[in-house]
């Protein structure tokens, strides 16, 4: 058996039974084992404060930003829970650690309305009607990469152009799309390729090789997509344009329109509110827009 073997199994059962996100798992396992393996085979109740902060600072040197610090310092937290719980350890050298300082009300970077609409149009390839799709998920429906990637042909009711979307946490959420979206999945619906495995039958989106497409792919569809959009135009060089901005420009376009909050909180699938108030930057346009209307009549001062 490999050091820490049974403890990372235990901590891979917890999180399992207390159905964290696939994604999480992967990344809290993967967060715990690069602890793990700079210990020099201590076991594991002779874990100290200063062998988790020395990981941590490592963390920070080797580039990786304040955010992610955070995730493995979250991902270690709760690995020691689980142990003191299952009587593996008798302490957790997290508690007294203090989390990473985030900068906050950050504005997203975001694609204006027009560009937004071109983005389509900057879609071309052998698979050209799918990406279409796909782009247009992310742009005019909110759905970040890996809500895409697992969309199942059950997900969608084409009758009433709704989307149930498994998002964060295992949660669902139920999103209408706008006409000519949903005018444009019926299309694509009609001509979809079917997966050839029983695992990926039900994939909405499949690969050329037939199987359900990956996050990879639709990062890349998206990022030859702002290549050819930036190459066109001299005003978007030097953005630095994701798949996950498409998710921005939505939630700022929805604000922009008169959407309120709580509408974008759930139409993101926001657990927190707080999540979503990054986007009151166009709130606080709108106020400014407001204010400049005011014409105060104030006297002549000596």
């Amino acid at each position: 058996m490999n050091l820490y073997e049974h403890e990372l199994d235990t901590f891979l059962i917890y999180m399992e039974d207390r159905e964290y996100a696939k994604d999480t798992q992967t990344a809290y396992l993967h967060n715990v084992q690069a602890f793990l393996t700079e210990l020099d085979h201590k076991s594991i109740d002779e874990i100290s404060e200063v062998d988790v902060m020395r990981h941590l600072t490592h963390i920070r040197k080797n580039g990786a930003g304040a955010k992610y610090r955070n995730r493995c310092q979250s991902a270690i937290s709760l690995f020691f829970k689980v142990m003191i719980r299952f009587q593996l350890a008798r302490h957790n050298p997290t508690v007294d650690i203090e989390k990473a300082k985030v900068e906050k009300n950050r504005r997203p970077l975001f694609l204006e309305k027009r560009w937004l609409d071109q983005c389509l149009h900057a879609v071309s390839g052998k698979h050209q009607l799918r990406d279409v799709v796909i782009v247009a998920l992310m742009a005019y429906a909110g759905l970040r990469v890996s809500e895409i990637v697992r969309l199942n042909t059950n997900d969608y009711e084409s009758d009433r152009d709704t989307l149930a979307v498994k998002g964060k946490g295992e949660k669902w959420r139920y999103i209408p799309l706008p006409s000519e979206l949903g005018l444009l999945m019926r299309q694509y619906m009609t001509v979809r390729l079917p997966a050839r495995n029983k695992k990926d039958e039900g994939a909405i989106f499949v690969s050329q090789f037939g199987r359900r497409i990956s996050k990879r792919m639709v990062q890349t569809i998206a990022e030859k997509m702002f290549q050819a959009l930036q190459t066109e135009h001299e005003e978007l060089k030097g953005m630095k344009l994701s798949a996950h901005k498409l998710r921005h420009s939505f939630a700022t376009d929805l604000l922009r329109n008169g959407a309120d909050l709580r509408v974008v909180q759930e139409l993101l699938g926001h657990e927190d509110i707080s999540t979503t108030q990054i986007y009151t930057h166009v709130l606080d346009e709108s106020k400014q827009y407001a204010m400049n209307k005011l014409r105060p009549n104030i006297p002549v001062l000596k």
